[in-house]
């Protein structure tokens, strides 16, 4: 007798601990547990009250502890798309600035020399402009020269300047009936009387044989000045040789001595070649 109640024994155990019984006590005995603790929760006893606020406690520092690594990376996320942000506003306000003080720049040229032009021409004087093309650039150590596709069969004389839009870049030198050539402000020959304005000072502009002219035969005060305004170089108009007020540079500052051709000589496919007549001369 004692001996099947032992076998009945064991098998209810090794059926009751299946793994599909087991699933199915576990979630009895959870919910005779929530069932137990609802009912807890609505006696007023103080142990009851010191457990509830204690597994508050425990899951809100939990949750707390949790949550803290989140919290912090998207913070971290969020300061640094904020500072990206202040970035490309600061490089896009930087570009515009950058825009703005080349504006103001090419305006206060325009401004300086429009106001020295006026001051400079003298209104008796005329001219007239033949355009003509650069067919060959002449560049050596000793020469800089162009040749143009006018000649005296159109007029072309010795000595009549050639300009890059209203830049002077040289004078003619030689004349072919079809063609002539130009000798370049650049060229270690060229001489020119010139003014630097506006310290409104006499000068000659020379050329070095490079891309730059030098100034020579002025006074030396004039450096002290360099520092504090910028030099603009134009023809002075003295001997006849050119008509006064064309641009030809600005001076360095780096360089005092050193003159910046505003017409870049390299870059020259068409010029015009100027005459000019005074009014009231035969």
């Amino acid at each position: 007798m004692a001996t099947g109640r032992d076998d009945f024994v064991i098998a209810f155990r090794s059926a009751f601990l299946k793994k599909k019984d087991k699933q199915k006590f576990s979630l009895l005995t959870l919910l005779f547990l929530s069932i137990f603790v609802i009912i807890l929760s609505n006696l007023n006893f103080k142990v009851i009250k010191f457990i509830k606020m204690g597994i508050n406690e425990v899951v809100y520092r939990t949750s707390f502890l949790i949550s803290a690594p989140e919290n912090k990376i998207k913070e971290i996320d969020f300061k640094i798309k904020d500072h990206l942000k202040i970035y490309d506003n600061y490089k896009r306000i930087e570009i515009e600035l950058e825009t703005l003080k080349q504006k103001k720049l090419s305006n206060d040229f325009l401004k300086l020399e429009n106001t020295k032009l006026r001051n400079l021409i003298n209104e008796s004087i005329q001219s007239e402009k033949i355009l003509a093309k650069v067919l060959i650039d002449k560049e050596s150590p000793f020469l800089k020269s162009i040749v143009l596709n006018k000649g005296s069969k159109d007029d072309i004389k010795i000595g009549m300047a050639v300009v890059d839009r209203a830049y002077l870049v040289g004078k003619v030198i030689e004349v072919n009936y079809t063609n002539s050539r130009a000798l370049l402000l650049s060229d270690l020959n060229s001489k020119i009387p010139v003014l630097l304005e506006p310290i409104g000072m006499q000068a000659v502009s020379s050329g070095t044989g490079k891309d730059y002219g030098e100034i020579e035969y002025t006074k030396e005060e004039y450096e002290s000045k360099i520092n504090t305004e910028e030099i603009i170089v134009y023809t002075s108009g003295r001997g006849g040789l050119f008509k006064p007020g064309l641009p030809v540079g600005k001076i360095d500052k780096d360089n005092v001595k050193k003159i910046n051709f505003f017409s870049d000589f390299r870059q020259l496919e068409y010029v015009n070649i100027i005459s000019y007549t005074i009014k009231g001369s035969n």
